[in-house]
């Protein structure tokens, strides 16, 4: 069964960090690139970062550039997602998911086996 299992969320202050971690089963990560998404209060799910399967390729979401880092272990089945300097508007639910190809593409509805997500909340 092809699935996604997120971890790494919780509380922190303005201006902290935190670590995400998306963990793959079910299928060969390293065909696919890997999306994170976040579902914030009020708004519309957005996307966050991408890569691509052997990671030289990333890219990132106006709202977090410069903030974020995304990475992957294949031989883990894992790709991660480092939050830093995080804002209050960051608060939300992190989730991954696996684009069709081996290609970041535009359009969440392109991306699928979504996991659950992990709740990341900023505040003091």
């Amino acid at each position: 069964q092809l699935q996604f299992v997120e971890s790494g969320g919780g509380l922190v202050q303005p201006g902290g960090s935190l670590s995400l971690s998306c963990v793959a089963s079910g299928f060969t990560l390293t065909d696919y690139a890997i999306g994170w998404f976040r579902q914030t209060p009020g708004k519309e799910r957005e996307a966050v970062s991408c890569i691509s399967p052997s990671g030289a390729l990333k890219t990132y979401g106006s709202n977090v550039r410069g903030r974020v880092t995304i990475g992957r272990d294949n031989s883990e089945n894992t790709v991660y997602l480092r939050l830093n300097n995080l804002k209050p508007e960051d608060t939300g639910v992190y989730v991954c998911a696996k684009a069709p190809s081996n290609v970041c593409v535009a359009g969440q509805a392109r991306y699928d086996s979504w996991g659950q997500g992990t709740q990341v909340t900023v505040s003091s």
